[in-house]
């Protein structure tokens, strides 16, 4: 037996199996619900897609508005897919990191030239930087640059983030940067000599059974996701089953900070092999250290590759200490509370039309106050 048949077979008799227990949903998490058609009527976002779990049940799994704002737009459903935007970190690139890490070929505390010499530059302070600052955010590398507007193709796109000039010493500060899991992304490929995209589906996507997550999904389901926007800039047309992100597309539509689509339940079925302390496809003190918050750079929210709750948080103020997360510019979500195996997953297109609308940033924690609130007040 292969070691994707092995995972597959683990997965199937693991006690992680996701059980669907969404029976009165509209009923229980109708205060949540309500939030989200407000957040529609408001043009916070067009259309949501959501999926719930708690202690190994799937209890809520729905869609509502639209992929536009037009009437005529086709309504999203429970399976409608979304641009996971940088999701991507967390799912793919971190899962992988944490895949590699587990098999001896990554060293968090490894200098990155080691793998990828041309990142080193002409700078010698990149020499300190290591695969865990990569993770954590704390590599000094700046958040983001417009690298698509001068680089056309992707090894082009590759060689400028290896190039981007640091913006703060390493490890002085924790600064989210989307060239930092560029970098990571490029570095993880290497070091398992195999593209992210066919790695990811190999050993993570197939195992857990999520069936409809993937890089550059395929044409016959272009159509049906939810236009990302109307972009008057660079490509000229709206965006729709493509990556947004400008640096990921002229990548190709696979890179290590954005790139995925996926629908809600196939992010809570990953979502919930993850509180189960991640198998069948890593081990719980794997889970473990990749989760816990670094004690560096002083104030840091962030853990490997995830975030965790901050005072104010996007959250909202009903997860535990043990909690982890991730946000999606383009409007999506994932937060898990491993204190109390519970995952929420909340897609939307709030880039829609133009990316102006920040509304989400209300809408995200009171509906995660919501459904918190409906699961640990009231009852199972």
């Amino acid at each position: 037996m292969d070691k994707t048949s092995r995972l597959n077979t683990e997965a199937k008799r693991s006690t992680a199996s996701l059980e669907r227990a969404c029976a009165g949903q509209e009923a229980r998490f109708a205060g949540a619900f309500e939030i989200l058609h407000s957040a529609i009527v408001g043009h916070a976002f067009p259309g949501a897609a959501v999926a719930v779990t708690h202690e190994g049940k799937l209890v809520a799994s729905a869609g509502c508005g639209r992929f536009t704002y037009e009437a005529s737009s086709p309504t999203v459903q429970a399976d409608t897919m979304y641009d996971l935007a940088s999701v991507t970190k967390a799912i793919a690139t971190t899962t992988m990191a944490m895949i590699l890490y587990e098999r001896g070929e990554l060293e968090l505390d490894a200098p990155v030239c080691g793998v990828t010499p041309e990142f080193a530059a002409q700078d010698v302070r990149r020499q300190e930087i290591t695969f865990r600052m990569l993770l954590a955010h704390s590599s000094g590398l700046p958040a983001y640059v417009r690298l698509f507007e001068t680089a056309r193709t992707r090894d082009d796109l590759v060689a400028a983030a290896m190039r981007a000039p640091l913006v703060a010493e390493p490890g002085e500060r924790a600064e989210y940067s989307d060239i930092g899991f560029i970098v990571l992304g490029e570095s993880l490929a290497r070091i398992a000599d195999e593209p992210l995209d066919t790695f990811c589906q190999r050993e993570i996507f197939g195992p857990l059974g999520m069936s409809r997550t993937s890089f550059k999904p395929g044409g016959e389901w272009k159509k049906k996701i939810p236009p990302t926007e109307e972009d008057k800039v660079f490509r000229q047309r709206v965006i729709q089953g493509e990556v947004q992100d400008e640096n990921a597309y002229v990548m190709g539509g696979v890179a290590g900070h954005a790139g995925l689509f996926a629908p809600a339940e196939d992010v809570a079925t990953f979502a919930h092999y993850m509180l189960q302390g991640g198998r069948p496809i890593l081990r719980p003190e794997t889970m473990a250290r990749f989760t816990r918050r670094e004690e560096s750079p002083a104030g840091t929210s962030r853990a490997l590759g995830w975030d965790t709750p901050s005072e104010p948080s996007q959250s909202g103020t009903m997860f535990s200490p043990r909690s982890f997360g991730h946000l999606g510019y383009a409007g999506t979500s994932l937060w898990m509370d491993a204190q109390r195996e519970i995952s929420i997953t909340l897609l939307t297109n709030r880039t829609w039309p133009d990316r102006t609308s920040q509304k989400i940033k209300h809408v995200r924690p009171a509906f995660h106050d919501a459904i918190m609130k409906a699961i640990l007040e009231g009852g199972q």
